[in-house]
């Protein structure tokens, strides 16, 4: 599998890179939170204008990229930045947008937000497990719609048929969040990040995604370009985190020389570099199997996303025991990368959900 990016891909990366480099930081990023707005509005016109969201999306559908290598490029650029921006619900909803190119080229400009609506408050991570019903029309709650009342579009998954947990009897609707029946309820997450609980009453389903009781299939789909997103954005946070301690072990003075002369803090260092590599590995492999038939994709996903949620909280507890105090002060830049590690374990499925499943894939 050849890993090494091609000319148009690390032409994105250094242009992405250096616009987040001159526009974004610790300061910028705090003052956004602040406001209370679930994000910078300006930041994310001018990621948009670069290119980034159609990096998310295939040629087909109107963009430039779509691939397993561009979403491990461009999440991982915007997780080492910290960023805020709804590019989530843009790599989720990818895969399911590609008979509707007119909303696409909104998306890719960055005036339209296309999100899913899909965990249910008595879910757990199954994507099986859904109840709303369509039956004919939306009755029934989403919860943790990333960006859900920032969106103007919410991807749906309802059920037709079946019983709950039954793959079969699942559809994906396509609903402007101006539908009547929509009830929109905006919440935060601890790392920052918007999210929503959206409440369904007789909200009419009119434009459905793909075949009718489907839509299990375009879910896994969906969530596994997801979770390589996520997953990027995740080592891109390890490497932030990372940089910082290194800095500040280098800087910090105890007894009249740097702490990072110390040997237990060489050695612990040491051992987290090792599993941020183990979690490069895992994005990259993953990357390069997202267009593999199912079984071995899923396998790669839940490998990947149990893999990199359990590095995630060892580089967050880490990255901030070496700082002291200093690591979760909200002055300090290390306290908002290590809030996001810990919330990554939290989507899409935690570490013990995706173990149970990658050996249940396995045949175990």
């Amino acid at each position: 599998m050849d890993f090494t990016l091609s000319d148009e891909r690390r032409m994105l990366q250094d242009s992405l890179s250096r616009y987040l480099a001159d526009h974004l930081d610790h300061d910028r990023r705090r003052k956004t939170l602040a406001s209370d707005a679930p994000y910078d509005a300006d930041l994310f016109k001018g990621l948009a204008d670069l290119g980034t969201l159609a990096a998310l999306f295939p040629e087909e559908a109107g963009g430039f990229g779509g691939k397993g290598p561009d979403l491990a490029l461009v999440f991982k650029t915007l997780g080492r930045a910290g960023t805020l921006e709804p590019f989530l619900p843009a790599a989720l909803a990818a895969p399911l947008l590609t008979d509707h190119a007119d909303l696409v080229e909104q998306v890719i400009a960055g005036e339209s937000i296309v999100t899913l609506a899909h965990t249910e408050p008595d879910a757990r991570y199954d994507l099986a497990d859904v109840t709303l019903s369509a039956k004919p029309t939306l009755t029934g709650t989403k919860t943790n719609v990333l960006y859900g009342a920032q969106a103007t579009h919410l991807i749906v998954s309802a059920r037709e048929t079946g019983d709950r947990l039954d793959p079969e009897g699942i559809s994906l609707f396509l609903v402007p969040t101006d539908a009547p029946g929509l009830t929109i309820t905006p919440l935060t997450n601890v790392d920052g990040t918007a999210s929503a609980q959206v409440t369904f009453t007789d909200t009419p389903a009119e434009t459905r995604l793909g075949e009718p009781g489907k839509g299990h299939a375009l879910l896994e789909t969906a969530t596994a370009h997801a979770i390589l997103a996520l997953s990027a954005e995740t080592l891109g946070a390890m490497e932030a985190a990372k940089d910082l301690t290194l800095a500040y072990l280098q800087e910090r003075q105890q007894f009249g020389r740097p702490i990072g002369t110390f040997q237990a803090l060489q050695h612990r260092l040491a051992d987290m570099l090792t599993e941020i590599e183990q979690a490069r590995s895992a994005v990259l492999n993953l990357a390069g199997h997202l267009d593999a038939p199912r079984d071995i994709r899923e396998r790669h996903v839940s490998a990947t996303k149990n893999l990199v949620g359990r590095v995630a909280a060892l580089v967050a507890e880490e990255a901030v025991q070496m700082h002291g105090g200093i690591g979760m002060t909200q002055e300090y830049e290390l306290s908002h990368h290590a809030r996001r590690l810990v919330m990554a374990d939290h989507l899409f499925g935690d570490v013990d959900h995706h173990l149970e499943r990658f050996i249940h894939l396995s045949g175990g």
